[in-house]
């Protein structure tokens, strides 16, 4: 089992940056596909980008496509997502995740996740 933890989160104006990180602890987080997933308030939790195990293929949503950018560094036990071009609607909290399939978009193939940081975009 993966434990992730989650920070990088807080408050930007439209058009800024921010940068998420999540630290993983465990001996197989190598072996693990891994993605970032999203909850809106009054939203269902939704797919916001996924990588392969070694970093070398991506997916992203259609809606962060372009602005976002998910990597690893598995020698470090970490995953990123770099938000550019941010928008009011990428509030959120923002959960990493393990994946139990290759690139998988449907948040049913992700099975563990953190506590999740709140990403705040003001207009």
């Amino acid at each position: 089992q993966v434990q992730l933890v989650e920070s990088g989160g807080g408050l930007v104006q439209a058009g800024g940056s921010l940068r998420l990180s999540c630290a993983a602890s465990g001996r197989t987080f190598s072996s693990n596909p891994m993605g970032w997933l999203r909850q809106a308030p009054g939203k269902e939790r939704e797919f916001v980008a996924a990588i392969n195990r070694s970093g070398g293929m991506t997916y992203y949503a259609d809606s962060v496509k372009g602005r976002f950018t998910i990597s690893r560094d598995n020698a470090k036990n970490m995953v990123y997502l770099q938000m550019n071009s941010l928008k009011p609607e990428d509030t959120a909290v923002y959960y990493c995740a393990t994946s139990t399939r290759y690139l998988a978009s449907d948040i049913t193939h992700f099975d563990s996740w953190g506590q999740g940081t709140q990403v705040t975009v003001s207009s």
